[in-house]
């Protein structure tokens, strides 16, 4: 196995807000090197890094929007979502859990935050990320997918460095609650200072972490610092990361999705075709309905 070596550290860009609820760090596909295309399938990273939000009666969020062509994933590390979507779906995610919404052929959602974070406050800390899905998948039925605590993949490390959560794929042979479409590896590394871990994907499989906490040493030879982007080259398997402080790192790497995408706002598909397709489909209700 041969050593994968980093392509770029990417610092969090200026932060806007998404809806009144989301304070965000837009890393894909904003960011220095980091277009749709570099690490597809993920196509879109925002970053809420942690950020308080005083009490209030009306909860903050986003309201009803639409999307096509793609999964919407949000990782909560610090506060609570309330997802509720046309398909029916509805759900509370709190701390260390995961909303996993394949919007695929349409979909209207919405995300606030939960009522009783809301009237309390508090730091809040998000991770939403857009998972591609091949031409062939792109107008399959919508679902919804809620990763707790309880279905997600856990491996404690050795020599008491910490643990892996698995959201999605699979790490030493553990695997992760999220059903996907093509390989995807979403993992939580949670360490312990000093506290090391290993990761070894094929070398094809774009990659990169992102700091949630702490800091990171990379392949013994680079600093990641807090809300830090590390985008790897394709030029290897294994990396490994030590904690230079108790630290929280997200993990993604999978299989690229090598067709054609067009995007316009909140549609992912293969052509400009389908995407005016998709606006047409929107504005005709075909969407489904969702209360504000």
């Amino acid at each position: 196995m041969k050593t994968r070596t980093i392509e770029v550290i990417i610092p969090p860009r200026e932060p806007h807000f998404v809806g009144d609820g989301f304070r965000v760090h837009n890393f894909i596909p904003s960011a220095y090197h980091l277009d749709m295309e570099r690490m597809t399938p993920f196509i879109m990273l925002d970053y809420g890094a942690k950020y308080y939000f005083p009490p209030s009666d009306v909860p903050k969020g986003v309201g009803v929007h639409p999307h096509r062509g793609f999964e919407t994933v949000t990782i909560a590390y610090k506060g609570k979502v309330a997802h509720h979507d046309s398909a029916g779906n509805s759900g509370v995610i709190g701390e260390g859990e995961v909303q996993w919404m394949t919007a695929a052929s349409g979909i209207l959602h919405k995300e606030y935050h939960e009522e009783n974070f809301s009237k309390s406050g508090g730091d809040f800390q998000m991770v939403q990320l857009w998972v591609n899905l091949p031409a062939k998948d792109k107008m399959s039925k919508p679902k919804y997918q809620n990763i707790t605590q309880d279905n997600m993949g856990k491996v404690a490390l050795p020599a008491n460095a910490g643990k892996v959560e698995v959201i999605a794929g699979s790490y030493n042979g553990i695997k992760g609650g999220a059903n996907t479409f093509t390989p995807v590896n979403l993992l939580n590394a949670k360490l312990h200072s000093g506290g090391k871990a290993n990761f070894s994907f094929p070398a094809s499989y774009n990659t990169g972490i992102l700091v949630i906490e702490g800091s990171v040493e990379v392949n013994g030879t680079e600093i990641a610092p807090v809300n830090h982007f590390v985008l790897f080259k394709n030029d290897g398997e294994e990396f490994t990361i030590e904690a230079k402080e108790e630290s929280i790192v997200l993990v993604l790497s999978a299989e690229p999705i090598h067709e054609p995408i067009a995007s316009h706002g909140p549609f992912v598909m293969n052509t400009k075709q389908e995407i005016v397709e998709a606006f047409e489909d929107y504005k005709n209700g075909k969407f489904g309905h969702l209360e504000e």
